[in-house]
């Protein structure tokens, strides 16, 4: 397993490339501005791109998926009943995506938008227990994603918690790799820790730990924060639906 983490400031979020070095094979995900950053990695752990996984269509900064799956070859890959203009790979819960000894399952975690998918990882060479997972902007380091941005805040939240009983059937030990921290616009009391364990959260998280759905969504509801500027056109260039500004 070869894993490497991208930090970003502008917008605050966190991109990731991992794989299989025996096979030479990886995936980026949510990547974020410059796609060199992430050809330069590939190219120094040797590793080929296959697939390039946005977990959502993102309403906060202008995805660079599609242009780093041109540059690498790879297909891009969204949740198969993402609205958007353009081709791409569908996946649906269950699916899993194949690098050499490592696997990819998706888990269907709407509720921060109707699209979102989470990201099993296990190395198969270490065990056939997964090792991470990939949850982009549905569980982060001290929260939960906000609810808004596509449904109302109620709808959202009440699709969230069933996604987050989803999420509390993993093993507390798994490692939570979210794609945002601190700083960003989608979430309210997040970490400056970029990554965490399904079982602190279980523990620390307050929205995270909430069992009750009437409880959980007077908390998601409650003290929303601005929403990001321009969230409708930002998601629309995501789609696909419009072209981005020169």
């Amino acid at each position: 397993m070869i894993l490497r983490q991208f930090l970003h400031a502008s917008p605050v979020a966190a991109s990731y490339l991992f794989g299989c070095g025996g096979h030479a094979a990886a995936a980026v995900v949510d990547p974020v501005g410059d796609i060199a950053p992430y050809l330069r990695a590939a190219e120094e752990t040797g590793m080929r791109i296959l697939y390039v996984i946005d977990t959502h269509l993102h309403a906060d900064h202008l995805s660079a998926g599609r242009a780093l799956a041109e540059a690498a070859g790879a297909e891009y890959v969204l949740f198969a009943e993402a609205k958007v203009s353009f081709p791409f790979r569908g996946v649906r819960d269950g699916d899993v995506l194949a690098l050499g000894n490592v696997a990819i399952r998706v888990l269907h975690t709407p509720g921060h938008t109707p699209e979102h998918i989470s990201l099993l990882v296990t190395d198969r060479t270490r065990a056939d227990e997964p090792w991470f997972v990939l949850t982009g902007h549905t569980l982060m380091v001290g929260d939960l994603g906000r609810t808004e941005l596509v449904a109302s805040a109620e709808e959202g939240a009440r699709v969230l918690f069933r996604s987050v009983q989803k999420l509390k059937t993993l093993p507390d030990y798994l490692e939570v790799l979210p794609g945002a921290y601190s700083g960003s616009v989608c979430g309210r009391s997040l970490s400056g820790k970029p990554s965490w364990t399904i079982g602190f959260e279980k523990r620390h998280n307050k929205a995270f730990r909430i069992e009750d759905e009437e409880a959980f969504v007077r908390a998601m509801v409650a003290d929303i924060p601005p929403p990001p500027a321009q969230v409708a056109e930002i998601r629309a260039v995501n789609s696909g639906m419009r072209a981005a500004a020169e």
